[in-house]
């Protein structure tokens, strides 16, 4: 039995390799964040979004049908979760019955798996039984197409024949087994028949004729004989306490692929409800082809952000249709890597078949996602900081195809403004050329400003707003890169009228010089 929430015709792989930089994407996008809020303490739930976040869908249609079992979720959860607790009921069962996996036993291991087997046909039933009751409360493909699966294969003549099967499998009226004479006189080819008829009456068992054979009975006593007769018992039992253990993990590994797929959508319920409590607007995403080039949203903001701000975060609105150049400018602390992260996150919650965090995001997909953000100082470092940024982009480029998506965020800037400006300006342009959509957070001011001399129609220029009284807004509007990121508000901010009263008077001091 397969579900095919995740896909349309396939599993989820939860081993599959995770893509390139997906270490860098964690730290510069703060995933962190993200995958805590949707595990809510649970490890299995954080490996599994962990996981799934970062391993982005290739076309429009399977994000498409990703987003409509979400839908389905959203509107439903109690009976996600449900489903979702029934996966887990049936993984404890297991690990309860895991600590008996000393017994060896041909006996022991039948013994074993038919009792895991009748709390297994329970929980089937209940899982049958939430999608008997609910199904028309969902409409996607992925749910329609699992609960269709349920009641194909779990009818209730499957449930008789798994009970009459479970209890022939006790034994309760002894074992019947046959052997033959082996090389030496030695018991060969021990078959398990069918069990004994059940006794019936004494009168019917009177009159009954029997078969001819002969009796054999164990002295009450005798240990070595009781050794004996359980060892020709369990050589008739050994395929059929295999074959039921199997049966077992059959089972067992359909509630597992469950789990796993509902883990992620359950991931999704505990973030859309963190949202909601702190009143953030959610939206699903219009995803466009690769080749085309499409980003138009409406409130975007951090999400991540969200559970580390006290107060709301700030969305933006951003027209940039036709653009594969993003250049963003202005005010330090204006909001610019927050904007940038907002992009990232958007994009990749996007191709993982999420909500984004916003009233509305239209972009083209991208066949990766790679961020170059500005590192701290590292004082271990053997060479400079500018050798550093230029070694991790080599290992971007290692990995880059077209359509790619590139997030830089002050690279380049470890060096002056014109040896800065200028390797941007080789780097953006061969990136461009082999049509790799790029995002620059930039304070390189030659850089920006003469990409925006020319002024491409595939180019657009953010800058963060700032207020003539200093104050920032947050916000990003669609303007020219200015010289000046002013550094003098934050010196002010941080110093307040005693950093302006000791400006005063160093150019006092200059005047006096002079």
């Amino acid at each position: 039995m397969k579900a095919f929430l995740m896909h349309r015709n396939r599993d989820f792989d939860l081993g599959a390799a995770l893509p390139p930089n997906s270490e860098a994407l964690i730290q510069d996008l703060e995933l962190n964040v993200l995958f805590d809020v949707m595990a809510q303490g649970d490890k299995y739930l954080r490996e599994v979004v962990s996981r799934a976040v970062l391993q982005i869908l290739g076309s429009e249609d399977e994000i498409r049908y990703r987003q409509d079992v979400l839908r389905d979720v959203l509107a439903s959860p109690i009976y996600i979760r449900q489903m979702y607790d029934l996966t887990i009921e049936a993984h404890e069962k297991e690990k309860k019955a895991h600590h008996w996996a000393y017994l060896k036993s041909p006996s022991s291991i039948l013994g074993q798996s038919v009792d895991l087997l009748q709390e297994y046909v329970v929980l089937l039933k209940q899982l049958r039984g939430v999608g008997s009751y609910n199904a028309m409360r969902f409409s996607s493909e992925g749910f329609t197409t699992f609960f269709a699966m349920l009641d194909r294969e779990l009818k209730d003549d499957y449930f008789v024949s798994i009970q009459n099967h479970i209890s022939q499998l006790r034994f309760r009226h002894g074992v019947l087994t046959s052997a033959v004479l082996g090389t030496g006189f030695k018991g060969a080819s021990y078959t398990l028949r069918k069990p004994n008829d059940r006794p019936g009456s004494w009168i019917e068992r009177l009159l009954t004729p029997k078969p001819p054979g002969y009796t054999w009975r164990l002295p009450p006593r005798d240990e070595q004989g009781a050794n004996a007769l359980g060892e020709l018992r369990d050589r008739g039992l050994n395929l059929v306490a295999n074959a039921l253990a199997q049966s077992d993990d059959h089972i067992l590994s359909f509630f597992a692929m469950l789990r796993t797929e509902l883990a992620f959508y359950v991931g999704c319920l505990n973030l859309h409800e963190q949202l909601t409590k702190k009143g953030q607007p959610i939206s699903f995403p219009q995803p466009a082809s690769c080749r085309e080039r499409e980003l138009t949203f409406r409130g975007l903001y951090d999400v991540c952000l969200t559970f580390k701000a006290a107060q709301q975060v700030v969305g933006n609105d951003v027209d940039a249709d036709g653009k594969d150049f993003v250049i963003i400018t202005g005010a330090n602390t204006g909001g610019k890597t927050t904007f940038l992260r907002s992009v990232g996150l958007a994009q990749l919650m996007m191709q993982c078949g999420m909500f984004v965090g916003g009233e509305s995001f239209r972009a083209n997909m991208c066949t990766h996602i790679f961020t170059h953000y500005v590192r701290e100082e590292d004082t271990t470092m053997k060479s400079g900081k500018l050798d550093e940024e230029l070694g991790r982009f080599s290992g971007i480029l290692d990995s880059i195809t077209p359509d790619a998506l590139v997030l830089f965020n002050e690279s380049f800037s470890a060096t002056n403004e014109r040896e800065g400006s200028e390797i941007a300006r080789q780097i953006t342009s061969a990136l461009l050329e082999k049509r790799v959509k790029i995002f620059f957070v930039t304070h390189l001011y030659d850089f920006a400003h003469s990409i925006y001399e020319k002024r491409g129609a595939a180019s657009i220029f953010l800058r963060a707003e700032r207020q003539t009284d200093g104050s920032r807004t947050f916000k990003l509007i669609e303007a020219e890169p200015l010289q000046t990121g002013y550094g003098k508000d934050l010196y002010n901010e941080i110093f307040g009228d005693a950093g302006q009263a000791g400006v005063e008077k160093v150019r006092t001091s200059d005047k006096a010089n002079a």
